[in-house]
């Protein structure tokens, strides 16, 4: 069982949870949501023991599991050589049992000399055998590649080392680890991102079926709705608890929005008429003085019942434009035959293409197919096998990455918006921080203490002011609110310049209405068919 009691975490002047209490049991499936930036990564972290927190205290009972939103394998060095399937099947329960029964095979030889001693080996051997067994250690091996499957990480994945995945690789690598090692309770960050639509269901399968306590953050509607049975949402440092779907959850609140509504007029009224009758008692004789004092500590006390029992000041919904770009030639890029390999490894085949001014491209498929990778050749991120990259005329090239690898941590918000913009005003670059979310001190915050939706918000704001006129966008939409991915979705509908765009969001594809896809490994370029929506989703 998971128990946070008056758990409260600052961050400078902001305070992120306040005093929140509650219980993750066996079974019960808990579904943490909050605009972003409201502080759920980081009360996950500090829940995990991985952000202290000022005060309160976390009990995360004898065993657990934390699938962090940002990809991070432990014991790297040690770990880079390992094989896919060799660093998951580490993760079994069962692991440590099925070496113990090695070590007891290994001294029945070494006692062949001794039959006595031989004998007692075998009887311990026996005995951890058919305990093993009727664990179902035999079938580790299966578990592992079930799991594996289940996730979305195929075969030739599965044979491949560490080092050469790429970041929605690795999360999945990461996710597998999770599930078949499990634990009494499981925090999960974002755990459907970068799965297709198979994996999604898998994973929403398992988690309901699964015996343990889940406590997870994601934006996945669907994920929520078929898998969680309870939301605590946070809003302005504090916790409410509602029974439910998220989409109940929903529902829910508006109610209590509309009741807390109902009771603060009917307070507001009567403090009304407590000021009225009042303002009659302003003589100063001693009895007019009791009465008065006597109704200023009613309307205190109505004041501040007013105060609890009004609605809640919704944040301000994102609300972005790109400005208009500086027009580029009719050709805005074009690609010969571009290829890449890794170590001896063909990643994609050679890809030509002319991109036209106010083009909006695509690039599809599965995991590991290149989408990344093309994107960052193209960037001159990574260097070229063969082939040529060739701006267009005034053509400027903006790249959002997302493993956000080019935003500093150390760094504050705002000198590294400065860093991209040097010429804007401080004043001019705060405000449109503002307009993606990034409100206030955010801005002098340190980026590495910023959630992975506020690091996508901040990413884009510095695409925003970098005056690129093709933008290379990979995931942009991962670790969004709803509320933040329509505001994205409108911004680049409006936008005036090209875009290339690698997404597994099948919705917000569709509604940006590509003009031309890149198939990946293939490099295959074909028109934009509705037919497509599923490869799109394998990312």
């Amino acid at each position: 069982m998971l128990i946070v009691d008056d758990l409260t975490i600052e961050i400078g002047a902001r305070t992120l949870v306040k005093d929140a209490t509650f219980r993750v049991a066996k079974g019960d499936k808990v579904a943490l949501v909050g605009r972003n930036g409201a502080g759920k990564t980081t009360m996950l972290k500090a829940i995990a023991g991985e952000f202290d927190k000022n005060s309160g205290t976390v009990d995360l009972g004898d065993s657990y599991g934390w699938l962090r939103q940002e990809v991070r394998i432990d014991n790297r060095d040690s770990l880079e050589s390992k094989d896919v399937y060799e660093y998951i099947r580490l993760s079994h329960p069962l692991v440590e049992a099925e070496k113990k029964l090695d070590e007891l095979h290994r001294e029945i030889d070494l006692h062949m000399d001794d039959l006595e001693k031989q004998m007692a080996a075998v009887t311990k051997y026996s005995h951890a055998q058919e305990e093993f067994s009727n664990a179902r250690g035999y079938e580790i091996n299966s578990d592992v590649e079930s799991m594996a499957h289940g996730v979305g990480i195929d075969e030739e994945m599965l044979l491949s080392e560490l080092k050469n995945l790429s970041g929605g690789q690795r999360r999945k690598v990461e996710l597998a680890k999770l599930l078949l090692k499990g634990g009494e309770v499981l925090i999960l960050d974002e755990p459907t991102n970068h799965l297709d639509i198979d994996a999604k269901k898998f994973v929403m399968d398992f988690l309901s079926s699964s015996q343990a306590g889940v406590l997870v953050v994601s934006h996945d509607i669907a994920l929520m709705d078929s898998s969680l049975t309870r939301v605590l949402a946070l809003e302005d440092g504090r916790l409410e608890q509602y029974n439910g779907t998220y989409t109940q959850y929903l529902k829910a609140r508006d109610e209590r929005e509309e009741m807390r509504a109902r009771q603060a007029a009917v307070v507001s009224k009567e403090i009304g008429r407590l000021s009225d009758t009042k303002s009659k008692f302003m003589k100063a004789t001693a009895s007019v003085a009791k009465k008065r004092h006597a109704l200023e500590r009613r309307i205190d006390k109505l004041a501040k019942e007013l105060h609890e029992k009004a609605p809640k000041v919704r944040p301000r919904d994102v609300s972005f434009t790109f400005p208009p770009p500086i027009r580029t030639g009719d050709i805005a890029l074009t690609l010969k035959d571009i290829s890449k390999s890794f170590d001896g490894r063909k990643i994609f085949d050679p890809i030509s293409l002319i991109v036209e001014r106010g083009d909006f491209i695509l690039i599809s498929g599965k995991n590991g197919a290149g989408k990344t990778t093309l994107l960052r050749c193209l960037m001159g991120i990574y260097e070229r096998e063969s082939g040529t990259v060739t701006p267009g005329k005034n053509a400027t090239l903006g790249f959002y990455a997302q493993e956000h690898e080019d935003i500093d941590p150390n760094k504050s918000v705002l000198s590294q918006m400065v860093e991209v913009s040097p010429r804007m005003a401080q004043a001019e670059l705060r405000s449109v921080l503002a307009h993606f979310g990034l409100y206030g001190d955010v801005a002098d915050q340190q980026a590495g203490t910023l959630s992975g939706g506020e690091k996508t918000k901040m990413a884009l704001a510095r695409l925003m002011v970098s005056n690129a006129n093709v933008l290379l966008l990979d995931e942009p939409t991962n670790n969004l609110d709803p509320s933040s991915i329509d505001a994205l979705l409108g911004a680049l509908q409006s936008y005036e310049g090209t875009i290339i765009l690698v997404s597994h969001d099948t919705d917000f594809v569709t509604q940006l209405a590509p003009t031309r896809v890149i198939h990946l490994p293939d490099g295959l370029v074909s028109h934009f068919a509705p037919e497509m929506l599923r490869s799109i989703a394998e990312v």
